[in-house]
């Protein structure tokens, strides 16, 4: 297989007058739409000589060049010992742990610190070989920042029943999160699409074209300079409280990326967003038993809670 990058062109098909920039390209070369959108941010996409924009409207018959860079070098998993990564259960079909902060799901680019997958692998377990090879087993995902319950599937059955119950919302997933301020109703739902910001790469959004997401909250309890929150996840979007959280205008505590206040974070000793997957339930794959499992906050989230309830 070649390794260099690609050069292709041909014209818009009739069918897709009118059609985005980056719709148009994930369906005549089999791209993602994201994948689209980034050649397009890059400058690897000109109509009729000119360099366009994603949301750029192509016309039938306009002449089209992508250039497609070559492929990266696939990931690899590294066996390595993950300090403060708890097994809260393990059989046949699935492995339960309890993530630590700063541990990632899976490899992935430009990402050098420990994985969950490359914990496992050191401890021996075996895992379901569906999936990318550096995403075997993995089904939903936590971000770095973020401690808390993963399920990994270990066999073929557990995977592919697993992805279902994601997909089908049938898996009930449990946050606690504690933010800024006192929200206005102290339950309720934010029902808003999530998209990539439109500024800066590395952060999401609520944007109008982004993915149907939905975010229920309830109050566990209110401080004079926060709120204890019960988050309930319907969807499972990329940042999904974080970016919900700070469309309320009442950020993650310690949550910088999405406008949390750094001098609170630094009085709370936080250097992350206080947020913590503390219960997961689903169907096993095994039996189709409902099976919960629970998980109590780590010292940083504790220390920090302590903090600011003795100021209340």
């Amino acid at each position: 297989m070649s390794t260099a990058a690609q050069t292709r062109s041909l014209p818009v098909p009739d069918g897709l007058e009118g059609e985005r920039l980056d719709a148009a390209l994930a369906r005549m070369f089999g791209f993602s739409r994201t994948k689209a959108a980034e050649l397009a941010a890059d400058g690897k996409v000109t109509i009729d000589g000119v360099t366009a924009g994603k949301s750029d409207r192509v016309m039938a018959g306009a002449w089209l060049e992508v250039e497609i860079p070559a492929p990266a070098a696939p990931l690899r998993v590294v066996a390595e010992h993950v300090e403060g990564m708890r097994i809260v259960h393990d059989d046949e079909h699935i492995v339960l742990v309890d993530k630590p902060v700063g541990v990632a799901a899976h490899p992935s680019p430009g990402w050098t610190g420990p994985t969950v997958i490359g914990g496992l692998a050191a401890a021996g377990y075996r895992i379901s070989t569906s999936g990318a090879a550096e995403r075997q087993g993995v089904v939903h995902r936590l971000d770095v920042g973020t401690s808390g319950l993963m399920v990994v599937a270990k066999s073929e059955r557990a995977y592919t029943d697993l992805k279902r119950q994601f997909h089908d919302r049938i898996v009930e997933k449990k946050y606690n999160t504690l933010v800024q301020g006192h929200p206005d109703p102290m339950s309720g739902t934010v029902d808003a699409p999530i998209g990539r910001h439109p500024s800066s790469d590395w952060k999401w959004a609520v944007t109008k074209d982004g993915k149907h997401s939905i975010t229920h909250y309830d109050l566990i309890e209110a401080y004079r300079a926060a709120s204890l929150l019960d988050i309930k996840l319907e969807t499972g979007r990329t940042h999904q409280i974080r970016v919900h959280m700070s469309a309320l205008r009442h950020p993650c505590v310690g949550d910088i990326t999405y406008g949390a206040d750094p001098t609170l974070s630094k009085r709370l000793g936080l250097t992350r967003q206080w947020l913590h997957a503390v219960s997961l339930g689903f169907e096993h794959p095994g039996d189709g038993e409902w099976v919960q499992f629970d998980s109590e906050y780590p010292e940083d989230l504790r220390r920090a809670l302590d903090i600011i309830s003795s100021e209340s």
